[in-house]
């Protein structure tokens, strides 16, 4: 199923304008309490509120139908663009559910209101629908974020005992030679004593986590690692994270964690599966690709992954949520090979995932655009404005131990209880 706003066929024109700003400070701090979108990582990016289009969509065609949708919306937009940076003129925000069955979905959220920065250049799209360009708004003054007060947890839809359990499983496929690997997911209820502020998330996962991108869009808000896929001007970039190890808080045994995670059998198998499925994903649409024969390890605030940048050219222009189509779920979100994988999550997992681990990022009419995967995330509960869904995930191969894969996701739930008010 597919909606788009019903009007009239001229009023549903998309108009849109661009132009060059000074620079508007923190950019969320510009957000208005209630809806609102954002993509920012050490300060650059989009932040948006307001709402000129929405689309939704469901099943296996999520993807499919979000991009017709889309190209139907721009194909006869009036643009004026003072600043022809990807980013501008007209701009969706976007997540996907995980599996074809989740009655999650798919949304497009085209907003209002649109400031971005890039380096020392900042600009602000107004979005409309019309015959006329709408005219740039100069930043309002907001209220402050508010706090959510005491915060409560329960366990998800599975207890830590069936989690273990499950991964006890995924185990014994995989040492039976049925799959290379799986990622398994749980979750975590949380309870506030006063209605949740995205705001108040989104800043302070964006202080905690500078070098993730902090994101919201249709109550799906997190702080990922993992860039999906990034189309600009005909160069593809995915980033890609698998193999996991909790920091100490010492620098000197953090740098020797670092170390034995770049040395460990289990978690370079684990890399090397999530990177070959990006890799064997994108060549269809690239001239030529470049994989990096090891990784790095990424350090963030709480846990240090191993990383490698895949880059390529684009070949066929197809669209950066076209990419992200291509490439989700990669194998660092479901597993390999793909379809065993995906089968066996759905077997023993026991849960829906919701938009957990899938695609979130923006398109703009050119079909540049930035694609995250939804991780250290939680989904706002669209009827209880106190409670917070949170979500993590672990990856599991031949030597996976079921206790410590259930540490590494209670350490992969931090950044969100953090930015809650509690780390415990």
């Amino acid at each position: 199923m597919t909606t788009v706003p019903a009007l009239h066929p001229q009023a549903a024109q998309l108009v849109a304008r661009t132009v060059p700003i000074p620079d508007p400070g923190p950019l969320l701090d510009l957000l208005p309490q209630g809806r609102a979108v954002s993509w920012v990582r050490r300060g650059e990016g989009l932040v948006g509120w307001g709402e000129v289009a929405r689309v939704t969509t469901s099943g296996a065609r999520r993807f499919v139908d979000a991009e017709r949708a889309w190209h139907g919306l721009v194909r006869h937009a009036a643009v004026r663009d003072e600043v022809g940076l990807p980013g501008t003129g007209p701009i969706a925000f976007g997540s996907f559910a995980f599996a074809d069955s989740s009655p999650a979905g798919g949304v497009l959220v085209v907003p209002e209101i649109v400031v971005g920065r890039r380096g020392s250049r900042a600009w602000i799209t107004v979005l409309g629908r019309g015959p006329v360009l709408p005219v740039a708004e100069s930043r309002r003054p907001v209220a402050p974020p508010t706090s959510p007060g005491t915060v409560t947890f329960t366990e998800g839809t599975r207890s830590a005992d069936f989690w273990r359990n499950a991964v006890a499983t995924a185990i014994e496929r995989i040492d039976a030679g049925r799959l290379g690997k799986v990622v398994l997911a749980r979750d975590l209820v949380a309870r506030a004593g006063a209605p949740i502020d995205v705001r108040w998330l989104l800043r302070r996962l964006a202080e905690n986590y500078p070098g993730c991108w902090t994101f919201v869009v249709d109550g799906l808000v997190g702080a990922t690692p993992e860039l999906l896929v990034r189309r600009e001007k005909g160069l593809v970039t995915s980033r890609v994270l698998a193999g996991t190890i909790q920091r100490s808080g010492n620098d000197e045994r953090d740098l020797a964690l670092a170390a034995s995670l770049a040395r460990s059998s289990k978690d370079l198998e684990e890399h090397e599966f999530a990177v070959r499925s990006v890799a064997e994903a994108l060549t269809p649409h690239c001239s030529s690709t470049n994989v990096p024969e090891s990784p790095f390890v990424l350090h963030l605030a709480n846990v240090m992954h191993l990383a490698t940048d895949v880059t390529g050219v684009l070949a066929d222009g197809t669209s950066s949520l076209s990419l992200a189509q291509a490439l989700h779920p990669s194998a660092a979100v479901c597993g390999t090979p793909r379809q065993a994988a995906s089968m066996l999550i759905e077997e023993i997992e026991g849960m829906d995932r919701d938009r957990y681990a899938g695609p979130v990022g923006w398109t703009d009419a050119e079909g540049d655009g930035e694609w995250g995967i939804a991780l250290r995330s939680a989904r706002l509960d669209a009827e209880d404005p106190c409670r917070l869904r949170l979500f993590a995930g672990c990856g599991i191969v031949g030597g996976s131990d079921p206790l410590t894969e259930l540490a590494e996701a209670e350490a992969k739930f931090i950044p969100i209880r953090t930015a809650l008010g509690t780390d415990r």
